[in-house]
Order: structure tokens, then C-alpha cells, then sequence
């Protein structure tokens, strides 16, 4: 056993100090980012925010109103080989390039993923996606998929630490997902005891990243505009959001009456009702860590990523970066212990 004393911080820990800016107006900033994968040499241009890949949050209609945003989806694991044929009949380049197929990395799961790639070859990125990142099985998965499917771009996660990272860059993983817990649905803290504060978590695994041309998605922990911000100010090349796009129009599952308000059910993907959807219920040897929650009804997502980016562009104007590459050169953070003022709430 042994401690590490040094302080590791969360969004709520620390704001953005401002500093001057030549930028006359937010509609000055651009929001694209251009990267370029290490394993591959293929390159994307679009707005590096990501939509999850949970059942009632990767699914196909929230992928089309995300794309005409320039925005980016990681597909649910459990869409059918028939299902993907039906989404992919009219895709056109500019969709293609802004979804993931995900994948588990069990046996079925691999089958599965090279019929997909395989009938569908337009398919440019793959999510390998487990709740645990650290275990030699998931390593090997991501070397077996790199072999398998060498112009793949493949996201591997999750991790927190920047040796994790690393070594699954060079597995074969193009980008990893980092985070453990920091979700609004996840209950891993509160179960295993285990986790890492999220923007310490970027900060120390981009840095790994970077050093080896690889990059990171921060997965997890904004609950707000400024949370994106901050990841993104940390080093975060992507921002994965989940309980940010729930209970919208492109959401999976029914509209539902629940305390006289219309709401939709959202649920982390070691929850209960997942495993009860997925697996028949929670085997006996695991415990359920995640939560079922019923998000108030809000309509269509377009209004929703209006605001995340509009209040993303308000940041960068505040640090004087013109494009959202600048912010984490420009970003300064100040620690805290108050974000806001509650009265009104």
C-alpha cells in the first residue's frame, strides 16, 4: 500500500483565469479541430465533441443531428448487422466520418465487429469500450483489432493514468478514452472505491498521449458548458458527453409520464436495467455500478449543442484563442472552492 499526496482535481475544483483578447466577437472562434491518427495517417476535421456510446445516447438519430453540427457520435455496441444496414442505406461521406461502431471484447463481440467492418467498409472508426482499461485481455483485444483491421482509427477505454494510456497507443489504439467514475450515471466510486478526478486525470494523460502522437477523449464528468471548456482547456482533444445529450427527441426509448412530468429513462451501462436489457441481469459474481434516472423531456438536441457550443466559443474569447487548438495553451486554472452563486436554485 502506499499514498500519493499530491492534490488531483475535478472541473468543480477550478475555474479559467481570463486573460486579454484581440477577439472582437465569439463568432470569430472556430471550433474545428484537423487531426491526423498515428497508426493510420487518416486524418478528420470537425467540432471534437462526442456523444457516448449508451444505449439511449449513441443511437442513429442522435448520430445524423450531431453530424449536421460537425459534431461526433460513438454508436451503441447493439444495433444489429440489419440494423446498420437500414441506417447506412443513405449515409452519405460527412455521416460516415462522424460515427464509431463500438465494440465489446468478448469472442461474440469480435466476430461481430469484423462482419460490421467487413460489410460495411465506409466505416472508418471503431470504439473498444470496457469500463476497466487496465486488464492484459483488453490490451491483447486492442493488438488482435489493429491486426485485424489495420485502417482502422480505434478508440480504446477507459483509463486514467498515463502509463494506461501509453501502453494501449501502442498497442494499437489511435485515441483513448479516459475516465473512471466521474459520470452522472456511474456508481463505480461509490462501489469499488476506486477512480481519478477527472481533470487531473486529462491533464496527466494527455501529456502521455501527446509524447507519442496518439490523443485523448475525456469521457465523463461535465455537467455543464464550462465543464467542456475546461476539459478541453486541460488538454482533452475530444469531449465525450452522456448525461449532457439525455432526454432529447434522438434519444433511445419512449417518452414517459413520471411525476406528472414528460421524461425520458437514462441509465449508465452497468446498471441494472442495462445488464437486465443485455445479459439477462446482474451476474451473481458483479454488483450493479450504475444508476436509472428519469431526465426531464427536452425536445430536440439542436438547441442543446447551440448552447455547449456557444458557451465553448464564450471561453475562448475569454483567453483570447481564436481557435479552440489555442485553448489549452491559453488556459490558466485558478483552484476554487465555489463555482457559483446558488440563491436562485
Amino acid at each position: 500500500m502506499r499514498i500519493e499526496v499530491d492534490i488531483k482535481l475535478g472541473f468543480k475544483d477550478v475555474m479559467i483565469r481570463p486573460k486579454r483578447s484581440t477577439l472582437k466577437s465569439r463568432a470569430q472562434v472556430s471550433l474545428e479541430r484537423t487531426f491526423t491518427f498515428m497508426h493510420t495517417g487518416r486524418s478528420w476535421t470537425g467540432v471534437p465533441i462526442m456523444a457516448a456510446n449508451m444505449d439511449t445516447i449513441g443511437t442513429f438519430e442522435m448520430a445524423r443531428a450531431l453530424a449536421a453540427e460537425g459534431l461526433f457520435t460513438a454508436l451503441n455496441k447493439h444495433y444489429t448487422l440489419k440494423q446498420w444496414g437500414e441506417f447506412l442505406a443513405n449515409a452519405d461521406a460527412a455521416l460516415l466520418n462522424h460515427i464509431a461502431v463500438s465494440t465489446g471484447i468478448t469472442d461474440n463481440d469480435a466476430d461481430k465487429l469484423d462482419q460490421t467492418l467487413t460489410q460495411y467498409p465506409g466505416l472508418a472508426f471503431t470504439c473498444i469500450d470496457v469500463a476497466n482499461g487496465y486488464s492484459e485481455y483488453f490490451v491483447e483485444f486492442v493488438k488482435r483489432v489493429r491486426r485485424a483491421h489495420p485502417n482502422q482509427i480505434i478508440i480504446a477505454g477507459n483509463v486514467v493514468t498515463g502509463e494506461m494510456v501509453e501502453e494501449l497507443l501502442l498497442a494499437g489504439a489511435d485515441m483513448v478514452k479516459v475516465g473512471i467514475g466521474p459520470g452522472s450515471v456511474c456508481t463505480t466510486r461509490v462501489k469499488t472505491g476506486v477512480g481519478y478526478p477527472q481533470l487531473s486525470a486529462i491533464i496527466e494523460c494527455a501529456d502521455a498521449a501527446h509524447g507519442l502522437g496518439g490523443l485523448i477523449i475525456s469521457d465523463g464528468g461535465c455537467a455543464t458548458p464550462g465543464d467542456v471548456a475546461k476539459a478541453f482547456g486541460a488538454g482533452a482533444d475530444f469531449v465525450m458527453l452522456g448525461g449532457m445529450f439525455a432526454g432529447h427527441d434522438e434519444c433511445g426509448g419512449d417518452i414517459i409520464e413520471h411525476q406528472g412530468q414528460r421524461s425520458l429513462l437514462f441509465y449508465g451501462m452497468s446498471s441494472d436495467t442495462a445488464m437486465e436489457r443485455h445479459s439477462g441481469g446482474v451476474a451473481e459474481y458483479r454488483a450493479s455500478e450504475g444508476k436509472t434516472v428519469y431526465v426531464p423531456y427536452r425536445g430536440a438536441v439542436e438547441p442543446t449543442v447551440r448552447d455547449i457550443l456557444g458557451g465553448l466559443r464564450s471561453a475562448c474569447t475569454y483567453v483570447g484563442a481564436g481557435k479552440l487548438k489555442e485553448l489549452s495553451k491559453r488556459t490558466t486554472f485558478v483552484r476554487v472552492q465555489e463555482q457559483h452563486n446558488p440563491v436562485f436554485e
